[in-house]
């Protein structure tokens, strides 16, 4: 999308402002080390600048590929120009058959069952947990999480001991391995602009640093509001944002995987003042941050959502262009499943409906094969004219994988399908028949009980 003379001017504005006027690091102890390591004190307290020197020295630094894990053994390795992950979103709401709620622990432990049976998703992120206290969201969610799937863990962050809290918890889950070896759960945390990063996001850095653990770097300005109303100059402060963060990062812990994430970028609708997540202005910033990420050689991240409260057209429209375009550009990791209400809500009945738009999309991407056994002009030729290739023996020998098979799309003539039969109908009842299968627990007694015992620790 963007030329490489459009590339290099957004990295040279975004350099410009980390050197004027600087960013805003609300923390004392990682300020001296900035200082320390070649950074400027800034016109303010706590505003520090980044000479290009300092900024090109320490984005060296930052991994160019790194291994995600799971629980399964399977490990991912993540580049800037790997295929797109899609992984679920973080929010406030539920929305189920039941209605629309606050989420609960039962609820964030439905939601990992259902993740755990969609093969397109690979990891599920934390949510906020109504029924916990706010301070022990981020790990109590972890071991919810834990004990209902074996996919790659991106818990929220409330507290910096919150990130202590699931260090150790990750080290248990591990095992022997260690989390270095074996990273089966990430961590991340947003830039609060314009150019300021708050002590809360610098605590949870400095907390689960030393171990290896992925650490997504968040810009997330908003064209209009934190942001210029431009999609140039709201890319410029985000990359400023971003860039600043993955030096923090590599001061407190050089060789920390980082990724680059301009995909959580928004724009204010200027006339009612809406934050939007599923316009084509939100694609257009995914895509930029790929590319800038690729132009920096980390992985990228972004967020594919919608902003209808419902599962409508506009939710389909919506998330369809994002997880196209998104990995289309080859975002490295896209969050967003199950995702809607513009990033506030959470739905295992949408997590169903994206991840047959994640399996078309795939498909569409995989492209077809032409070769001498896929163009058979032999079996052209054999059936010829006014023939028909559903009885040949090609067609038995390649069907199999040569179409997109859904799993809940409607593919049925009006007189033999169900009056009340539909897209949603169907993504409900899979949801229904998941939640109702029997299953084996996915944590061994003597793991579980290390993971009880270190939240009852922190609890207190």
């Amino acid at each position: 999308m963007l030329s490489q003379t459009e590339i290099e001017k957004i990295d040279q504005a975004a350099k410009d402002l980390l050197e004027n006027p600087g960013v805003r690091i609300e923390d004392e102890e990682i300020v001296k080390k900035l200082l320390q390591c070649g950074a400027q004190s800034g016109p303010e307290s706590m505003v520090v600048r980044f000479p290009p020197g300092m900024v090109k020295e320490y984005l060296s630094l930052a991994p160019q590929r790194f291994f995600l894990a799971d629980r399964r053994g399977n490990k991912r390795e993540v580049t800037s120009e790997t295929e797109s992950s899609f992984w679920t979103g973080a929010a406030l709401f539920y929305l189920d058959q039941e209605g629309h709620r606050f989420i609960h622990q039962k609820d964030l432990a439905d939601f990992s069952r259902i993740i755990e049976a969609l093969p397109n998703v690979e990891a599920i992120v934390g949510t906020s947990i109504e029924d916990t206290p706010p301070m022990h969201r981020d790990f109590v969610g972890f071991r919810i999480m834990a004990q209902n799937t074996r996919k790659h863990l991106r818990p929220l962050s409330f507290t910096p001991r919150g990130g202590e809290a699931m260090i150790e918890m990750g080290k248990v889950l591990s095992g022997e391995k260690g989390l270095r070896e074996n990273p089966i759960f990430s961590v991340g945390f947003t830039a609060h602009g314009p150019l300021r990063w708050t002590s809360l996001a610098l605590g949870v850095f400095k907390a689960t640093t030393g171990h290896g653990i992925p650490a997504t770097i968040n810009g997330e300005p908003m064209a209009g509001a934190s942001s210029p109303v431009t999609l140039a100059g709201t890319t410029a402060v985000g990359t400023a944002e971003i860039l600043s963060g993955i030096i923090i990062n590599q001061v407190l812990e050089p060789g920390r995987p980082c990724f680059f994430n301009l995909g959580f970028a928004h724009v204010m609708d200027m006339r009612s003042a809406f934050p939007v997540t599923g316009g084509p202005e939100n694609a257009l910033l995914a895509v930029a941050g790929a590319e800038l990420a690729r132009y920096y050689r980390i992985p990228s991240a972004s967020w594919m959502c919608s902003d209808s409260l419902l599962y409508d057209g506009q939710n389909a429209l919506e998330k369809m262009l994002g997880a196209l375009t998104h990995a289309q550009a080859r975002v490295s990791v896209i969050w967003g499943v199950g995702s809607m209400e513009s990033e506030k809500t959470i739905s295992p009945v949408q997590a169903v409906i994206d991840h047959e738009i994640i399996g078309m999309v795939k498909k569409y991407l995989s492209g077809f094969r032409v070769d001498d056994s896929s163009l058979a002009l032999e079996e052209i030729r054999r059936v010829g004219i006014t023939g028909e290739f559903l009885s040949s023996d090609h067609t038995l020998a390649h069907f199999r994988g040569a179409f997109f098979e859904p799993k809940i799309l409607i593919r049925a003539q009006r007189s033999t399908a169900s009056e009340n039969e539909s897209l949603i109908r169907r993504a409900e009842k899979a949801v229904e028949r998941l939640l109702a299968s029997d299953r084996e627990p996915l944590l061994e007694e003597g793991v579980e009980r290390e993971l009880m015992k270190i939240e009852k620790k922190y609890s207190e």
